[in-house]
């Protein structure tokens, strides 16, 4: 058997396409969807980070639907500036983090709720999340009742009295600047019932793209991820 990039066995997928995507009472929006080959076993919405839904998010998605998830990676951008794909440089960061402060959780939250709308036929849905889509995933989790994977959502702190309304799983760094080792003894002391993992990575250890990319890192989070959606969505074998 074949393995990608991503840690999971190369299948195939049916087809990706970019949709226009609904979203209540704001406009549409665009997203990436990638179907899988054959029956979904459910849906996945694949939160971006702030970089835009770029060919690190599309891949993603895409290697949810080599699991046999249907995929929609919403373009959280679209709703302040259209075609957003930003590199990981200094320029992007600075660019990217004007976009998610103007988007605001309010807005990627809805959009979330309008991609797992559309999912709906396909059966359950969960919500992976990176980087400022991480928070966005949590936030599915305590206010849409959607499990939820979060990926090193370094601004969930102050958030994090919320009541999780569904299943929580989080992957971090330990050596992410960002959140240091006392923001995630937060996460465990104010989400005790959730999974947390931690990593002998940076941040963004499950990027290719970025300089912290771990691949061993990379290729256990997406096993333990694929795990709880398997069991939190009813589609384990």
């Amino acid at each position: 058997m074949l393995f990608g990039r991503t840690g999971l066995p190369v299948t195939r997928i049916a087809m990706a396409q970019i949709i226009r995507l609904p979203t209540p009472n704001l406009p549409a929006i665009s997203a990436y969807r990638a179907d899988p080959d054959g029956v979904p076993r459910g849906g996945i919405v694949v939160v971006q980070e702030i970089f835009g839904v770029n060919a690190h998010i599309r891949r993603v998605a895409d290697s949810y639907a080599q699991a046999g998830y249907l995929a929609i990676a919403p373009a959280l951008f679209d709703f302040v500036e259209t075609g957003v794909e930003l590199d990981y440089d200094e320029a992007g960061v600075a660019r990217g983090r004007l976009l998610a402060a103007e988007v605001g959780f309010d807005r990627a939250i809805t959009a979330v709720a309008g991609a797992a709308q559309a999912l709906g036929a396909t059966g359950r849905t969960g919500v992976v999340g990176y980087c400022w889509g991480g928070t966005v995933a949590f936030l599915c989790a305590t206010r849409l009742a959607l499990p939820a994977v979060v990926y090193y959502g370094g601004r969930s702190l102050p958030f994090l009295d919320e009541r999780a309304q569904a299943p929580l799983q989080f992957h971090f760094g330990q050596a992410d600047p960002i959140i240091p080792p006392a923001h995630v003894a937060l996460h465990r002391a104010k989400q005790p019932q959730a999974e947390i993992h931690v990593y002998a990575a940076g941040h963004g250890f499950n990027c290719d793209l970025r300089a912290d990319y771990d691949p061993a890192s990379a290729a256990l989070a997406r096993e333990r991820s694929l795990a709880f959606f398997a069991r939190t969505l009813g589609t384990a074998a």
